[in-house]
């Protein structure tokens, strides 16, 4: 049976999940990172997809994308793909695929479930033990979005700049929302929606979504308890 094609929007935020292969590594140093982060940023302005937060996991990665034509989503993890995984197989003396299958990914409402997605993304180092604060981890959106940092990858969404009138307030009130725990419930309901590719969003959004592309938005509920997961970074 074919597969149904991912739902894709223009200028509908997309979280992007990409896992390495068996869960393995997909980088193994801080070069293998910033060669990431180098042709993401390559990819995504020759695709035209806005990244608004992003999160690289020692096995795999995160990132909220806005596209702005449909498929450039598709476009971008391509092509990040080829140059990425070219680079790291002539470098670290391997060959074969890095990733595990295609990547997925989930349409998200540009209301309180976009910045619910951006903290979710920038707290993964947190949840996973890594560090003790999302701006102690250097691989992430966070300080650019918290802080102001410097990071030539980030164009904040409207629902991120629309936090305040100037950067300074903005800021502020973005580490104020990112203190604010996610409830289990807004994990596994992020985590679900991932997992079956669906839209994350509001009763009209997810109508939205169905008129639009003709598929059911609403993920299924999960009926088996997921098995105990290693207190690693794989969850994310």
């Amino acid at each position: 049976m074919a597969r149904l094609p991912r739902p894709d929007l223009a200028h509908v935020p997309q979280h992007v999940v990409q896992r390495g292969n068996n869960r393995m590594p997909c980088f193994f140093d801080d070069d293998d990172r910033r060669r990431y982060m180098t042709v993401l940023r390559e990819a995504s302005l020759r695709h035209h997809c806005s990244i608004h937060a992003y999160v690289l996991m020692s096995n795999h990665v995160h990132l909220l994308a806005s596209p702005a034509t449909p498929g450039a989503t598709a476009s971008m993890m391509q092509s990040l793909g080829r140059m990425y995984v070219s680079t790291f197989n002539a470098r670290h003396r391997r060959s074969g695929t890095l990733w595990e299958g295609r990547y997925k990914s989930r349409l998200v409402d540009s209301e309180a479930y976009l910045l619910r997605c951006y903290r979710y993304i920038e707290l993964n180092p947190v949840r996973a033990a890594m560090v003790a604060a999302p701006e102690d981890y250097r691989w992430s959106s966070y300080n650019a979005n918290a802080a102001g940092a410097d990071d030539p990858l980030i164009h904040p969404h409207p629902s991120y700049t629309a936090l305040g009138a100037t950067p300074d307030e903005r800021q502020r009130l973005y580490r104020q929302l990112v203190s604010e725990t996610l409830s289990e419930d807004e994990l596994a309901e992020i985590r679900i929606y991932v997992q079956q590719q669906r839209a994350l969003g509001s009763n009209r959004f997810q109508a939205m979504i169905e008129a639009e592309l003709g598929r059911c938005a609403h993920a299924r509920p999960a009926h088996r308890p997921r098995l105990a997961q290693p207190a690693d970074d794989t969850r994310g």
